[in-house]
C-alpha cells in the first residue's frame, strides 16, 4: 500500500521559507507576503510550522553518521573525530543560525492569528523546535548565545557574547514545558504533540544532568529530575508501550516496518516509494561503497547469554570463534547482525556475514530488507524517538540519582527485556557485584552502591539503542572519549585457515598466506595481512585500520570548535577551550 507522504517532506510554505537560505526574510517573492500581513489563521501557521520539522534527523542521521556511530562501528574509514584531525574551521562548522531565526519569525508573529487555540498549538511546535535547535548547539559547542527575537543584519544583538550552558538550558526547559503543556494529545509518528516534547525533554535533560555530573558543573541533580518527571509523565500516561510479538523477531520487526509502529515509535522519519523519499539503509549496510560497516567485538561481547548471565564471565570467551560466540545470546543480537542461519527478508538461504562488505564480519541487519531495496530504494521508517529510549533514559536518570529500585526497573529495564524473553535485570544482585568487565569498559562511572546498576543500564542502553544515532553523544556525556582511541575489533581467527562459519558442514571463508588459493564457488577469500589479526600469524581479533593512529584530547574534544569567521563578526565570542583562534 503505498504511504503518504511525510507531512515535514511536503511543505506547502506559500513563498515564506527557502530552507537554503537564511536571508529569505529579506527577500519576499511578493511585496505583499510579510510576516505583517501572513500568520492570520490555522492555515498559514501550520503552513509555515511545517518547515520547522526539517531540523529533524534523516536516515543517514539515524543509522549511519553521528559520527560514525562512535564505538559501536568499525569502517574502513575514519571521522575527524577519532583521528584527533579536527581543525577550526573558518566557516560552517554547524554553527548556523538560520533555522533559529525562522522559529523566531514565526513567534514574533503568530499573535497576528486570532485563533487563540491554533496559536498555542503551533506556538507550542515552535517552541519544541527552539528547544531542539539548542539542545543540538549546545550538545555540540557548550555556551552559546540565546536569541528569542529575529535579528536584522545590523542588530547590536549579534554582537552578545555567549550565554552560559545553564543559562540556556533554563529557557530550552520554558520552551519544552511550553510544547508540553499545548502539544496535540492524539498520538502521531509523524508530528510533534505533547508526548514527542515529553520524549525530548526526558532525552535532553538526561544529557544535560549526565554531562554536568560527569565533567564536573553544578545542577546536575536539578536536571536529572527533569528527566525523570518528564519521562515519569509519558510512562504513566500509558498512551506508548513495548512493541511484542514473536520474541525472535519483534526487536527487528521495529526497524523493517514499512510504516512507524506506533505502539512504541514516538516520532519517526516516514518514507515512501516515491523518489527521493526513500532512503539507503541497504545500501550503506551492504555495499563494499561506504565503508563497510560492522559491529565492534566489545558490543558482541556485551550482550548477555539467554539465561542473562555475563557472556564476558565465561571461561575462553576472548577467543571464542563467530559460532560459538553466538550460541545461546540475548535475542537482540539475532536481530541487530547476522549470526549463524540467518535468512534475509525474502529469501529461503541462510547467509554467513560477507567479509567483502563488513570490515569486522559481525554484519548488521538492524533496517536491512530484502534485496528488492538494495539500490538505495529502502522505504522502512526511521525511528527519531521512541518509548524504548524514554525508559532507559528514567531508569539511568533513576540511577545516577541513587535512587532507583527493583520497582522502577521493573516498570522500564524489564519491559525491554520481556520483549525478547530475556530476565529482569536485579539491582541487588547487579550492585553486590558490578560487571569486571563493563567496569573497565566506563571506568568514569564512580565507585558507590549503585555503581553496578548504572554499568548495567548502560549495557543495556547500548544493545537497545545500537544504531539509533545515540553513542557519540552517549560518551560525550559520560566522559569516556577516550573510548574512541581504542582500538577497533571484530571476529577472533586463530590464523590462517578454512572456516565453516554457521557450522554447517560447508567452509564459508578462506584466510590464506602469500598466494590466493584456487577459489572455489560459495567461499570467501582474505589474504592475511590486507585481513590484519592482533597477533599476525599467530591469530587474534580482526583489528580495524591498525595503521592508523587515533587520539581523543580529554581538555578539548568533548566540544566542538566555533568558526574562525565568526570569532572575527562578533568580537564578543570566545573560543572553546583548546582550539585555535
Amino acid at each position: 500500500m503505498m504511504k503518504k507522504i511525510f507531512r515535514y517532506i511536503t511543505l506547502s510554505i506559500i513563498g515564506l521559507t527557502a530552507s537554503c537560505n537564511d536571508d529569505y526574510l529579506e527577500h519576499y517573492p511578493l511585496a505583499e507576503l510579510t510576516p505583517e500581513n501572513y500568520f492570520r489563521n490555522a492555515q498559514e501557521l501550520e503552513s509555515y510550522t511545517n518547515a520547522f520539522y526539517n531540523q529533524l534527523p534523516d536516515a543517514l542521521d539515524i543509522h549511519y553518521y553521528n559520527p560514525h556511530q562512535a564505538d559501536d562501528e568499525a569502517r574502513n574509514t575514519l571521522p575527524d573525530e577519532f583521528r584527533g584531525t579536527r581543525i577550526t574551521p573558518g566557516d560552517g562548522g554547524g554553527w548556523s543560525w538560520g533555522a533559529l531565526r525562522r522559529i523566531n519569525i514565526y513567534l514574533e508573529h503568530s499573535h497576528q492569528c486570532t485563533d487563540e487555540q491554533a496559536r498555542l498549538l503551533y506556538d507550542g511546535i515552535a517552541r519544541f523546535f527552539r528547544a531542539y535547535f539548542y539542545f543540538d548547539k549546545v550538545v555540540r559547542f557548550g555556551d552559546v548565545p540565546w536569541y528569542e527575537s529575529a535579528l536584522g543584519v545590523d542588530d547590536e544583538g549579534l554582537q552578545k557574547p555567549r550565554d552560559s550552558r545553564e543559562f540556556v538550558f533554563e529557557k530550552m526547559l520554558e520552551d519544552i514545558d511550553f510544547a508540553i503543556e499545548h502539544g496535540r494529545q492524539e498520538k502521531s509518528a509523524q508530528l510533534i504533540t505533547r508526548w514527542t516534547a515529553l520524549a525530548l525533554k526526558s532525552r535532553m535533560c538526561l544529557f544535560e544532568g549526565t554531562f554536568r555530573k560527569y565533567h564536573g558543573l553544578d545542577n546536575w541533580e536539578e536536571m536529572l529530575q527533569e528527566c525523570v518527571k518528564a519521562s515519569e509523565e509519558l510512562m504513566d500516561a500509558g498512551v506508548y508501550s513495548i512493541y511484542t510479538s514473536d520474541p525472535n523477531t519483534a526487536y527487528q520487526e521495529l526497524f523493517i516496518a514499512e510504516d512507524a509502529i506506533v505502539d512504541e515509535m514516538i516520532l519517526a522519519r516516514q518514507y515512501t516509494e516515491n523518489i527521493p523519499l526513500v532512503h539507503s539503509a541497504n545500501f550503506y549496510t551492504l555495499s563494499a561503497s561506504f565503508g563497510r560497516p560492522g559491529m565492534q567485538k566489545s558490543v558482541v561481547d556485551s550482550y548477555l547469554m539467554k539465561d542473562g548471565s555475563r557472556f564476558t564471565d565465561l571461561p575462553g570467551y576472548k577467543t571464542m570463534q563467530f559460532y560459538e560466540e553466538t550460541r545461546d545470546r540475548d535475542p537482540r543480537m539475532q536481530q541487530t547482525i547476522r549470526t549463524p542461519g540467518y535468512k534475509r527478508i525474502g529469501s529461503d538461504q541462510a547467509s554467513v556475514p560477507d567479509f567483502a562488505t563488513c570490515v569486522t564480519g559481525y554484519q548488521y541487519v538492524k533496517y536491512v530488507l530484502s534485496a528488492q531495496y538494495d539500490a538505495g530504494r529502502n522505504t522502512n521508517d526511521m525511528p527519531i524517538f521512541r518509548y524504548a529510549e524514554v525508559l532507559l533514559n528514567y531508569a539511568e536518570a533513576k540511577a545516577e540519582l541513587g535512587a532507583l529500585t527493583q520497582t522502577d526497573i521493573d516498570r522500564s529495564i524489564k519491559l525491554l527485556r520481556d520483549r525478547v524473553d530475556m530476565p529482569n535485570l536485579d539491582v541487588n544482585a547487579a550492585n553486590a557485584d558490578p560487571d569486571t568487565y563493563l567496569v573497565s569498559e566506563y571506568p568514569n562511572v564512580s565507585t558507590g552502591a549503585d555503581k553496578g546498576v548504572i554499568l548495567e543500564i548502560r549495557r543495556e542502553r547500548r544493545i537497545e539503542l545500537v544504531r539509533e544515532g545515540h553513542r557519540y553523544r552517549d560518551l560525550m556525556r559520560w566522559k569516556e572519549g577516550q573510548r574512541l582511541a581504542e582500538p577497533f575489533y571484530g571476529m577472533y581467527f586463530p590464523g590462517a585457515g578454512a572456516y565453516d562459519l554457521d557450522q554447517n558442514g560447508t567452509i564459508d571463508l578462506v584466510l590464506y598466506e602469500g598466494s590466493a588459493p584456487a577459489p572455489v564457488p560459495g567461499r570467501q577469500y582474505q589474504r592475511l595481512g590486507e585481513l590484519v589479526l592482533e597477533h599476525g600469524l599467530n591469530g587474534g581479533r580482526i583489528v580495524n585500520l591498525p595503521d592508523i593512529t587515533k587520539t581523543w584530547d580529554e581538555d578539548k574534544d568533548y566540544l566542538y570548535p566555533i568558526p574562525l569567521d565568526e570569532l572575527l563578526l562578533n568580537q564578543n565570542l570566545t573560543q572553546n577551550p583548546g582550539w585555535a583562534e
